[in-house]
């Protein structure tokens, strides 16, 4: 009864999906493009068999990277279907299919409507369904058990605040969880929390993105422009949030260290411009990463305008605040800032990365600050202090290598899922 409530109301918002589209795409004109397969239509019939893997934007996509290849290798004979449900996530995931194009395919994931579903999976037949993070869709897990096709969670997260808010569609939310054929979850909170709304056989695995390999390339990059920048600190605001980079901005004056640099990169590539404006209207020196030039001595700003460049930024930063944070927005990942041996500041809301950011906090790679006067204050005595930012490197480093092997676990829990099933 609850998922059939939970339908109507999908049918019934659908011109305000639309109204919704098309405001984003005034930004972002390819959320207009391949509108069919939202719908669960496709153009091209895919190889069999298939593994379909779902990862919903850029973070997921990018964290689902050493998966992919461990899937390309554990079944050589299958397809892997990718899944997004932004533009950007799409872009992102087309990187894997350039590189494998005779194995991955892409699709948007269709809107959680019965017949969508069932078009989605009756056109794919995937053999294993795999949703990344916290991807819980009622009609599509649904329709996936109906048809006897296996869908696991993978690199489950579930912070308290979202578990408080699934519990109020404990009719709905229960029932999806109790179907998935298994679950592995990021942290023994994540499976405490999970297995409390009706998740069953939930297993830890730890977190994929610390087995995400860094770019190379993008490393040497981000090492150029230090060498480039000369002694210049460089500080840096990671994928900052709408209302934050007011915040980081005011920072700017409160520090007392003579050239630094602020380098400012926006979370979301729609808000791009509008950052740039606010950075003019304070009248401070902006250079822009998408014009192809380094910042000179009179730069005080360069705005990171580009997208699958964060190793480099935090390749080239001292000391980076990571956005999400500083508002409640619940924060980003520090896991690819750790990798890249760049201290960090977590702002008082990291709710959607806790485990990571107080085991960061805890081995000496990142500090808590309470809020943007803090984060100027404690982002001073830092710079200032090469001994403690070296410590805080190295202790980076060790926590990035220390929690590795969640793709190792999470394959083998995929290969109970899809083993021979043996009758007593």
């Amino acid at each position: 009864m609850a998922r059939l409530l939970y339908s109507l109301l999908f049918y019934l918002a659908t011109p305000l999906i639309w109204l919704r589209l098309l405001w984003r795409a005034r930004k972002q004109p390819e959320y207009l493009q391949h509108t069919s397969e939202r719908y669960g239509f496709y153009p091209r019939e895919p190889k069999r068999p298939l593994i379909w893997l779902h990862a919903v934007s850029v973070g997921e996509t990018r964290a689902a990277a050493p998966l992919i290849e461990a899937l390309l290798h554990e079944y050589p004979d299958h397809t892997l279907l990718l899944t997004h449900m932004t533009p950007t996530g799409r872009e992102t995931g087309a990187e894997y299919v350039t590189k494998h194009p005779d194995r991955l395919l892409q699709a948007y994931l269709p809107y959680d409507l019965p017949d969508a579903c069932g078009r989605f999976l009756g056109y794919f037949q995937p053999r294993l369904g795999l949703l990344m993070e916290t991807e819980l869709w009622p009609n599509l897990i649904a329709a996936a058990q109906l048809r006897k096709i296996p869908v696991a969670l993978i690199n489950a997260r579930l912070s308290a605040r979202s578990q408080r808010g699934y519990a109020r569609l404990d009719p709905l939310i229960r029932p999806a969880l109790a179907a998935l054929s298994a679950v592995a979850a990021q942290t023994p909170a994540d499976a405490e929390r999970l297995t409390a709304l009706g998740a069953r056989d939930v297993k830890v695995c730890g977190n994929l993105k610390f087995d995400v390999a860094l770019d190379a390339e993008k490393l040497a990059l981000g090492t150029l422009w230090k060498k480039l920048l000369g002694s210049r600190p460089i500080f840096l605001a990671a994928s900052t949030r709408d209302g934050e980079e007011v915040l980081v901005l005011d920072m700017l004056k409160k520090i007392d260290i003579p050239g630094l640099l602020l380098l400012l990169v926006p979370r979301h590539p729609q808000r791009f411009d509008q950052v740039a404006a606010l950075i003019g209207e304070r009248g401070l020196n902006l250079c822009r990463r998408s014009a192809g030039e380094i910042p000179n001595s009179k730069t005080q700003v360069w705005l990171g305008d580009s997208m699958g460049e964060m190793a480099a930024y935090y390749a080239a930063a001292d000391l980076a605040l990571i956005g999400g944070s500083l508002l409640p927005f619940g924060g980003q990942n520090l896991i690819e800032a750790a990798a890249c041996g760049c201290p960090v500041l977590v702002g008082p809301h990291s709710f959607n990365f806790a485990q990571a950011s107080e085991d960061a906090i805890a081995c000496g790679a990142a500090i808590r600050i309470v809020d943007a006067d803090e984060a100027a204050c404690t982002a001073e005595k830092l710079l200032k202090n090469e001994e403690a930012l070296r410590s805080m490197r190295a202790a980076a480093v060790g926590f990035s290598q220390a929690h590795r092997g969640a793709t190792e676990r999470t394959v083998a829990l995929i290969r109970e899922i899809t083993a021979p099933r043996t009758v007593d």
